[in-house]
């Protein structure tokens, strides 16, 4: 994917993909490979599952309406996401974010509950 991101859009999907990335190796999900990111961003080792929501999060990212105001997701006034995919990223967000900040990563605690 050789497009263009923001550095708002760039910092959100490479925060995106690497929860994403814990929660698929965390639930020893078989079969990963490497899953292409947009913009200069390293690709990250998903299985089909997680690529498949990956692909679907990074789109609504790239397109979301209110990219010069953006708030972070769970506080815009805009669900992009459909109802099954909301439910999955909170809970990949919630069990990874834990996982990240008992492994030291005390930088996710202002994501994690801001």
């Amino acid at each position: 994917m050789g497009l263009s991101l923001t550095t708002q859009q760039a910092k959100d999907i490479k925060l995106l993909a690497r929860f994403t990335q814990v929660w698929c190796s965390g639930h020893r999900h078989q079969g990963r490979t490497a899953f292409p990111l947009p913009g200069s961003i390293r690709p990250v080792q998903l299985c089909a599952t997680c690529a498949a929501f990956m692909n679907y999060a990074v789109t609504k990212r790239i397109n979301c309406p209110l990219e010069t105001e953006k708030p972070s997701c769970k506080h815009c006034r805009i669900h992009c996401y459909a109802v099954e995919q909301r439910a999955l990223v909170k809970q990949i967000m919630a069990w990874s974010g834990r996982r990240m900040i008992m492994r030291g990563r005390l930088d996710y605690l202002w994501h994690y509950f801001f």
